[in-house]
């Protein structure tokens, strides 16, 4: 998580008239630096030259970890539309997507080892889902801007997609005197049986081979565990286990995973329920907040010693009339009680788009410049607290968002762009 992207931008300076000079230690600092000089250029309106105006720019980010998660398994996301949010992200200094790839609606990611997968488990096993070679060059055209690409494979729960293809993956459920079978009643994966691990483990080392980057979110949200308290098999193995709460199968099933994808040598992030519910998970672990109120799992948290990213306030699904943007621009992710060592191991966080009511004819829109709001927050001083300030550097920044190609939603009520009128 530890990208060096400061960089120094020189622009007719007294030490260097006429000419501009960009440096940094390292080729993300570079992509950083030529995005601000992009941003510095602008057109006279008599001449229509391009000017540049004198500056001297020292800057580096706030947070290392500045993400936007996007949702490509309830509504199917067509790649082309990946790559333009790619780009909207690089002209916004984000620098991590993290890819919700599946989940419970579609398996869309087309596995080598497992195949049936996505044939089974997408909408539509043809068109709807992402190849080797579509991953291959969403995961290249993230990297030529800067952007790490951290996948999601979401487990134990959120897996309704995942038992189309691999039988008896999911556990059945029962009624819940446990006589009979739920028809079609499946739970979270099974985490009683040997065959599930076996599958984890072929899986997990394909996804470490295809993703690069050196985390993988592993999930562990909103995991029901009243499928696990019907089933007689898991019933009985919490009994011979001696446990005392079904969260302690759950403690089983992740201490097993975490040591599945340690075995490839990769780190991992979780959604905080798993904290939450008392699973012993291992001290590098990466946890994300989402669930209100923040300030309370953010000191909760980091008081335990995790890393920890924040989204809780930055769900871009959530859409209100008006300038919502202003709520995002305040959210500060290290605005709770805790001491400056617990506020040092928050990172960072994410801006979220779930994908319910979004798909590929709504999500450039309904993203930007909403989450430019976040990306400012995560790069930009803590000192910058004023949405009033923000605004008109938001509006412009929305219009060249428009020049570049990016269809990006007026932010603050009536206005216009100089290039609106060409927008298709």
């Amino acid at each position: 998580m530890g990208m060096d992207e400061m960089y120094t931008l020189q622009i007719d300076t007294e030490e260097l008239p006429q000419k501009a000079k960009l440096i940094a230690s390292t080729v993300w600092g570079l992509l950083r630096g030529l995005e601000t000089f992009s941003q510095l250029v602008y057109k006279d309106r008599d001449s229509g030259a391009f000017l540049v105006n004198s500056t001297f720019i020292l800057d580096f980010p706030r947070f290392t970890h500045r993400g936007i998660l996007l949702d490509t398994s309830r509504h199917f996301v067509p790649k082309h539309v990946i790559l333009d949010n790619l780009d909207a992200m690089s002209y916004n200094k984000f620098n991590v997507f993290h890819w919700h790839i599946v989940d419970d609606p579609s398996f869309p990611y087309q596995s080598k080892a497992f195949p049936e997968l996505s044939q089974k488990g997408a909408y539509e096993p043809e068109h709807h889902i992402y190849t080797q070679d579509d991953v291959i060059e969403i995961l290249d055209y993230a990297r030529r801007r800067g952007i790490r690409v951290v996948p999601e494979f979401d487990t134990p729960g959120h897996t309704t997609s995942w038992g189309n293809g691999i039988p008896d993956l999911l556990t059945q459920c029962y009624t819940m005197d446990g006589d009979k079978l739920v028809p079609n009643g499946f739970g979270p994966i099974n985490p009683i049986v040997n065959s599930t691990y076996d599958f984890l483990r072929t899986f997990f080392k394909e996804i470490a081979d295809v993703f690069v980057d050196q985390y993988i979110h592993l999930g562990g949200d909103e995991v029901s565990f009243s499928c696990w308290e019907s089933n007689p098999d898991i019933m009985h193995f919490v009994n011979q286990s001696n446990f005392t709460g079904y969260n302690q199968v759950e403690s089983y099933y992740i201490s097993k995973l975490l040591d599945i994808v340690s075995e490839t040598d990769k780190s991992y992030i979780i959604w905080q329920e798993v904290v939450d519910n008392d699973v012993k998970v291992k001290e590098d672990t990466v946890v994300e907040v989402w669930i209100s109120p923040q300030e309370k799992e953010l000191a909760k948290v980091t008081s335990l010693g995790y890393t920890t990213l924040l989204a809780a306030c930055w769900y871009l699904d959530y859409i209100s009339y008006g300038s919502d943007w202003k709520t995002y621009y305040v959210c500060d992710p290290q605005q709770f009680n805790g001491t400056a060592a617990q506020k040092e191991l928050v990172v960072g966080g994410e801006a979220c788009l779930w994908g319910e009511f979004v798909d590929g004819t709504n999500l450039i829109a309904r993203m930007w410049p909403r989450a430019s709001a976040a990306g400012e927050r995560l790069w930009s001083n803590a000192s910058l607290v004023s949405p009033q300030e923000a605004e008109s550097r938001l509006e412009e920044h929305r219009c060249r968002m428009l020049a570049r190609g990016i269809n990006a939603e007026p932010p603050s009520g009536p206005g216009f762009c100089d290039v609106d009128y060409l927008v298709t």
